[in-house]
Formats: structure tokens, C-alpha cells, sequence
């Protein structure tokens, strides 16, 4: 680029019109995509353009109960491994941590194109895993067996996938690598670790329950940060001081409006009391010391949470249980663990300063 520097006349197009010349393009392609897959008959509904859909991105190992198969991988090396994928292609595998989360979005999907045919705003779950090509027949194998709506396949072969999340336009990225997570973080999509609850427990099939914690999930660390580093009576304080001045987004914000988008459709169309997406916020924060903040912030966002738990510092697994979420969203580890041993299905969210925190633990 730095023998074009004299080009940067009139003539020389500015980023805002090539960004615009980039969307024109991709809207051509769909654009013709779409004629052709319109002249071939299918009564199986068609993956929704990414611009238009929520994308949940989705690794192997999340959706899929692999831990033997990754012993395998560790221990004998990826010949090995890709060998075993293969002689055991028509074996099924198991759920892994993220798999009922999957089929309650499938659900809604279902219920919105009941009442929205024609409408594309609807999940579209994307397999993003850096596996080999040769281990996708088990794969396929196995989402088909389970009746799973999952079309898009990004098969990286070892190199990290998130410029792929970037170009699927990627609402939430699961996987059980802590370290991609992390880089997916960084790169500004909302991602979380996936783990698997410690004992079986009964999921809704007409409900997708999604629960988030507050401070660096929902919202940015601020509040975090004062507790950890002033204590509990600086930070009570702080947030009454701060009532009226909304927190900061935090990188799940985006989801819980996704989510919400999704709940206006349905009440739209009267089905308020039938919505198949019920929110939770589940925080430590006490309710009458710091609670007014959080919900002006929800308030002034312009998003509804359906039920705010506010526990005082008590621990979140017991009231998980009465929930039971398909997944719940945290960013500490106590947490994660605590939700974990009674049988939730917990998602890390590595961010914020309780991360260095837990690095030094």
C-alpha cells in the first residue's frame, strides 16, 4: 500500500464506499445463490442469510461428547485420532455440554417459522471446528441421527477458526477450547467455554432458558474492579452514587438482545404467555445496595430480562437448579464450578479483571 500514497485524490475511493461496494457484492452473490437454490425444490427450510439470522457458532467438542476421542488426540497424535474418527464414522456420539442448548434453539426456530415463513431472523447454528475434513462423516453422522438443523460446516484442519466467525458474522461462539475463546474475545464476539454439568438433569423441550450473570458478562467490569480493589462498602457505595448513570456493555449484551428481538416476535403475534425464550440475570450483587443500577441499565438499553435474581453473595448453583438453564453464562470460575457440581451446564465468559485473578489462583 505505500507506493499508492499518491493516490489519495478524488479519484481514490474512500473506506466507508468500499465498505458499501463489499456489501453490494455479497448481496449479488446471495442474490444469485438464491435464484439457483430457489429453482430446486426442498421442503426443508433453507439456512437464513448470515446478514438476517442470529449465528450461534458451535465447535465439535461443545456440541459433542468427545473427551475419549481428545485422549486419543492428546495421546497418540492426529493420524491416530483421524483413524479412530474414521473406523468409527457410523458410531454416534454422545451430547456434549452445549447439544440441549442447540435443540431448545431449534425449537424457537420451529415456533418462528410457524408464524414467520417468509422471515430469516432466526438462529442458525454453524459447526465451527478446527477438526480435519476426514472427521466430518462422523460428525454429519451423528447430527443427522439426532435430527439436528446444522447446514454449515467450517472445517479448519487445525488453524484457528475465528476468521471465520468474523466472516459467518457470528452472534456467540461456543467451544470447549479456553484459549480460542479467549482470542474470539478479544476479537470482539461473544464467546464462552463450555462445561458439562457433573449429573444428568431434565431440560425443557418448549422452553429455551438461557441465564446470564451481570458485572463482565451483561455488563463491563467496572463494578468488578472497585470490588476487588476498594472492597464491598466502596463499590455499595460507588453504584448508588452511579444509580442513573448506566453501566457499560459487556460482551453478552449483544445476545441478551438478540434473545430479545426473538421474544418481541413472539409477542407480536399474542403469544406472550407461550414464548418459547425466557431470560435470567443471576448475580451476587445484593438487591437494595446495588440492584437499582442493574435494572436502569437493562431499563435504558431498551431490554427486558423476564426474572432478575439477586443473591446477595449467596451461590448461584442452588438457584440454577430451580431453573435449570440450557446453559448459564459466568465469569468466574467459583462460579462455573459451583453451577457445574448440582447439574447446570455453565459457559465461561473470560473477561474482565476476574481473570487475572484466576490466572494467579
Amino acid at each position: 500500500a505505500l507506493g499508492n500514497m499518491s493516490g489519495s485524490g478524488p479519484e481514490a475511493p474512500q473506506p466507508g464506499e468500499e465498505a458499501e461496494a463489499g456489501l453490494r457484492e455479497a448481496e449479488q452473490d446471495w442474490a444469485a445463490a438464491k435464484a439457483f437454490y430457489d429453482n430446486l425444490v426442498t421442503k426443508r427450510p433453507r439456512p437464513p442469510k448470515p446478514q438476517h439470522a442470529i449465528t450461534v457458532a458451535v465447535s465439535s467438542r461443545a456440541l459433542f461428547d468427545l473427551v475419549e476421542e481428545r485422549r486419543i488426540y492428546e495421546e497418540q497424535g492426529v493420524e491416530k485420532y483421524v483413524e479412530y474418527q474414521q473406523n468409527n464414522e457410523n458410531v454416534t456420539l454422545k451430547p456434549g455440554p452445549a447439544f440441549h442448548f442447540v435443540k431448545a434453539l431449534e425449537h424457537v426456530n420451529a415456533r418462528l417459522l410457524e408464524l414467520y415463513p417468509d422471515d430469516e431472523e432466526r438462529f442458525d447454528i454453524v459447526l465451527m471446528t478446527n477438526n480435519h475434513a476426514q472427521v466430518g462423516v462422523r460428525l454429519i453422522n451423528s447430527i443427522n441421527h439426532y435430527g439436528l438443523t446444522i447446514e454449515r460446516f467450517c472445517m479448519t484442519g487445525g488453524k484457528s477458526p475465528i476468521g471465520y466467525l468474523t466472516a459467518y458474522l457470528t452472534n456467540l461462539y461456543l467451544s470447549a477450547d479456553s484459549e480460542k475463546v479467549q482470542e474470539a474475545i478479544e476479537a470482539g464476539i461473544a464467546s464462552a467455554t463450555m462445561f458439562s454439568a457433573s449429573k444428568d438433569v431434565a431440560y425443557s423441550d418448549t422452553q429455551l432458558r438461557v441465564a446470564f450473570d451481570g458485572d463482565a458478562v451483561l455488563f463491563s467490569d467496572e463494578s468488578e474492579q472497585i470490588v476487588k480493589e476498594q472492597g464491598l462498602d466502596r463499590f455499595f457505595e460507588h453504584e448508588q452514587i452511579n444509580e442513573n448513570k448506566p453501566l457499560a456493555q459487556g460482551p453478552l449484551k449483544g445476545f441478551l438482545e438478540d434473545l430479545g428481538k426473538l421474544q418481541k416476535k413472539f409477542y407480536a403475534k399474542n403469544e406472550r404467555l407461550n414464548c418459547p425464550i425466557r431470560t435470567f440475570l443471576v448475580t451476587a450483587r445484593s438487591a437494595a445496595s446495588s440492584g437499582a443500577r442493574v435494572l436502569k441499565t437493562l431499563r435504558s438499553w431498551g431490554l427486558e430480562i423476564d426474572e432478575a435474581l439477586f443473591l446477595a453473595g449467596a451461590p448461584k448453583g442452588p438457584i440454577l437448579v430451580k431453573i435449570r438453564p440450557h446453559i448459564f453464562f459466568d465469569d468466574q470460575m467459583f462460579h462455573i464450578e459451583g453451577a457445574q457440581k448440582l447439574g447446570t451446564i455453565a459457559a465461561h465468559v473470560p473477561y474482565g479483571i476476574a481473570q487475572k485473578y484466576h490466572k494467579t489462583a
